[in-house]
């Protein structure tokens, strides 16, 4: 840069001054500038890998699955007509119809309510079967 030029414009800076606060420190009385964080933190879910939403999927529904009302029906089922494979094809294409119902509505539900509501919703549904499988136990 040549001495006898125009200095550059910072016009730049006017933005940075205006995120600047100068605050007093009450120790040591000098000056600390602070600058304000002007970054919006996004709250949505992160992206997962498709392997890791399956393998969760896969856990969570097995697991829930195992000795429950559908499973000793299938059991029983299997049992008195002697075709299990009949009996696996039924169940299974019945599981994954019930699946394909509740991917479905879950896809509409995220389309149109928000994660809370939907996170709020969800426990008092499972609040109220709750108190309703308590009082059929206690009657």
């Amino acid at each position: 840069m040549k001495l006898d030029s125009a200095l550059p414009t910072l016009s730049h800076l006017s933005d940075i001054e205006s995120q600047l606060e100068v605050k007093q420190d009450k120790d040591y009385s000098s000056k600390t500038a602070l600058v304000e964080s002007s970054l919006v933190v996004d709250e949505s879910p992160k992206p997962q890998k498709g392997m890791v939403i399956f393998t969760t999927t896969f856990v969570t529904i097995f697991l829930a699955e195992i000795g429950d009302k559908t499973q000793l029906s299938t059991l029983l089922m299997s049992a008195q007509s002697q075709s299990p494979w009949v009996v696996f094809l039924g169940s299974a294409s019945a599981l994954v119809m019930t699946s394909l119902l509740g991917v479905l509505l879950g896809s509409w539900m995220a389309n149109r309510l928000s994660p809370k509501t939907v996170e709020k919703a969800s426990g008092i549904m499972l609040l109220f079967i709750s108190v309703m499988l308590f009082w059929d136990l206690i009657q």
